[in-house]
Formats: C-alpha cells, sequence, structure tokens
C-alpha cells in the first residue's frame, strides 16, 4: 500500500514581512489613529463565511472479480488433450466431481503418460471425500491415501508439471500432515508462481508447523494475486490476528466483508477484532450482523456472550452463553464463558463449578479449564473484600 504524501509550504518569512508593514503604518507619537470607515452589512445573496466543511468519508477499495479456487490443469502444451482437460476443470469448478473425474480419466484415456487427466482424476476422488478443504478435515482417510499415491505417480511421469505438487500438498493437509506437506508446496509455488491457491496451501502448511511469520508472509502473497477473493482475505486477517497484529487483522476482515456482506464467519471474525481493540460499537454490530445471517450457529452466541460480558452486561451474557449451549452443548467455550459469567456472584458459583466439568468432560485437555477452576477455587477460599 502505498501512504500519499503532502508538502507542507513553509511561512515563516510572512510574519517578519507583516511585522514591516505594520510598522510602517503605525501613526506618529502623540497622533491619533484615523477613523476607519463603517463596513456596510454584506447583501443577502453574498455567502457568508461558515466552517469548512467536513472531508469526504474515505473511498472504499475496488477490488477486481476473484480468481477461481482451482488450479486449471489444461496447460499441457497439447492441444487435443488442453481442450479435454478444460471441460474437466469447468466441472470440477463447479463442484460437480463425479462428472469431472469421469471426464478427467476420459483424457487420460487419450494420453496415458501425460500426469495432467491422473492429477484431475485424483483431486475429483479427494472432493468426492470431503466437502471441507480445512486442514485435518480427512484424519486418517485411507481413500484419500490412495489418491495421493496416485499423485506420486503423476509426479514421476512429469517432474515439472507444478499442478501436481499442489495438489499433493493440498492432500497431505486434509490428512493433518503439515509436515510432509511442506517441500510439495514450496515446488508447487516454485513452478506456479502467479497461482495464488499454491501460496495459500503454503501459508496453511506453514502455519500448522509453527511457522507464523512465513505464513503470514505466504498468505499475503496469495491475497496480492487475488484480492478480489473474500476467503484469502479472511485467512491472512486470521493468521494476524492470532499473531497480535490487530489492526492489520482488521484491514482484512473489512475487506472480507465487503466482498462477501452474506458471510457471517467474516462479520464474527471482525467483530472479535474490533472488540479485541475495545470497540465495543464496532464490535456489537459485527456480531449481530453474523447473528442474523447465521441465528443457529452456537460459536456466534458464545462471542456475542463475550461481547456483553466484557462490557458489564453480565444478565444478557450469561443468556446468550445458555443459548449457544443450548444449540450445541458440545461447544467447550461456550461452557468456559457461561463459568466465568456465573463465578462473580457467590450465589451462582456451584453452577460455574458444574459448567466448567462439562467443558473439561469435552476436553480434558484444554487448558483454559483448570485456569478456570484454580480461579473459581480462589474466589471461594478467598472472597473479595475478605481477609
Amino acid at each position: 500500500m502505498s501512504e500519499a504524501r503532502t508538502k507542507r509550504v513553509r511561512w515563516a518569512w510572512s510574519s517578519v514581512a507583516l511585522a514591516g508593514v505594520l510598522a510602517a503604518c503605525e501613526p506618529g507619537a502623540g497622533e491619533a489613529p484615523p477613523p476607519m470607515a463603517p463596513v456596510a452589512p454584506l447583501p443577502p445573496y453574498v455567502a457568508r463565511p461558515g466552517p469548512p466543511p467536513a472531508p469526504p468519508p474515505p473511498a472504499r477499495p475496488v477490488f477486481p472479480p476473484p480468481k477461481p479456487t482451482y488450479i486449471s490443469l489444461a496447460r499441457t502444451g497439447d492441444k487435443a488433450l488442453d481442450a479435454l482437460l478444460v471441460e474437466a476443470d469447468r466441472a470440477y469448478g463447479a463442484d460437480d466431481f463425479v462428472r469431472a473425474w469421469n471426464a478427467y480419466k476420459a483424457a487420460g484415456r487419450t494420453a496415458p503418460k501425460r500426469a495432467a487427466p491422473i492429477v484431475g482424476a485424483a483431486r475429483s476422488a479427494i472432493a468426492q471425500e470431503t466437502p471441507s478443504l480445512n486442514f485435518s478435515a480427512a484424519r486418517g482417510n485411507l481413500k484419500i491415501d490412495a489418491a495421493l499415491n496416485n499423485l506420486r505417480r503423476a509426479a514421476k511421469l512429469e517432474p515439472d508439471f507444478g499442478p501436481t505438487y499442489a495438489e499433493m500438498g493440498r492432500a497431505l493437509l486434509l490428512l493433518a500432515r503439515a509436515p510432509e506437506a511442506i517441500e510439495p508446496l514450496e515446488r508447487a509455488v516454485l513452478l506456479l508462481p502467479h497461482e495464488p491457491e499454491a501460496h495459500s496451501a503454503l501459508g496453511v502448511a506453514l502455519l500448522a508447523t509453527g511457522r507464523g511469520g512465513e505464513a503470514i508472509a505466504a498468505l499475503a502473497h496469495a491475497v496480492e494475486l487475488d484480492p478480489g477473493s473474500s476467503p484469502r482475505h479472511g485467512n491472512l486477517g486470521t493468521v494476524l490476528f492470532m499473531r497480535g497484529r490487530v489492526e492489520e487483522a482488521i484491514k482484512e476482515y473489512e475487506a472480507e466483508v465487503q466482498l462477501d456482506d452474506s458471510d457471517a464467519r467474516a462479520h464474527s471474525d471482525l467483530g472479535t477484532a474490533l472488540l479485541a481493540k475495545n470497540d465495543f460499537i464496532g464490535a456489537m454490530r459485527e456480531l449481530n450482523r453474523a447473528i442474523a445471517l447465521d441465528p443457529k450457529r452456537a460459536t456466534f452466541r458464545s462471542n456475542i456472550g463475550y461481547a456483553l460480558q466484557l462490557q458489564g452486561k453480565v444478565t444478557e451474557a450469561i443468556a446468550s452463553y445458555r443459548e449457544a449451549i443450548r444449540l450445541d452443548d458440545k461447544l467447550a467455550s461456550a461452557w468456559i464463558n457461561l463459568a466465568t459469567a456465573l463465578s462473580k456472584d457467590p450465589r451462582t458459583r456451584a453452577e460455574a463449578r458444574a459448567a466448567l466439568e462439562k467443558a473439561r468432560a469435552l476436553d480434558p485437555t484444554d487448558p483454559r479449564v483448570r485456569a478456570n477452576v484454580e480461579e473459581l477455587d480462589s474466589l471461594e477460599k478467598h472472597p473479595p473484600g475478605k481477609h
């Protein structure tokens, strides 16, 4: 991003010059100043000076259309094969994975020694196994393991076909094998430097292996390559937020919301980030918008409960937490948040402890449960105001 620079004009000379003019016009000693002529009122049609107009609001950025979220395989240089791959890619991009698999297989029969049809069939098979492309979404899935072996076969046939390595890395991420995913994804970005999806996948792998700074660089480059993609802004915003770079995260979330105002999760993410900088008005606006778009998402109810609690509205916060639990009684964070709110009142501390036990049963390793139990023990042993 570029910063507009403004030049300040220096007027240091003006006070000296003006002083000289005033001295030349001073009346002599003992001499009365000449009377001033009366000033006539301005005619009604002459505008009277007023306060300067308010500056216009900053213009919202204009984004280009988003690029496809898949990597085209029609790049073999064989016109006949590429024509078949274009049709297969179109089916894949439309989420018609069965038709895509059949089309890639048909392309493969015309060119059995080429990597692209094998890659296409493998990624179509993977997509049929899991509707989500999130990290660890298909941990231990044997069919994805089999598709991964086909991708390795494609890599041996054509070692410089970049999409093979991108799909290999994505498959490994689905299987929660992030350390293995880094090498093929690094090769993918070298062979496909202008493909945002390759950089995004590498960013996820880096983040999953604890290399957050490098992950930000990869995800930021994906945004540069595809600024019209709402999810890419959201992914970058989330990593920035995790790293404590709240202001930068807010800018990415704002772009995400601008690009897709109907995305409830984007509004929730923006609201959470605004809450982190104590912008309660903005946070409540976005969190309420998320609930309006997706009223049955328990996480959103828990988030707005936390925002209410931070504002001292404990009764309303408790009601939001209870609603979150009603929608999803396996949401550990809602039980923990409910406990923190209930622990404020000695009369509800027994219920707070029961809520923490619910959270502990859901995830015995959650450090938040232990911390809240210890705080509750301390409150009961040493009530505020008593020594």
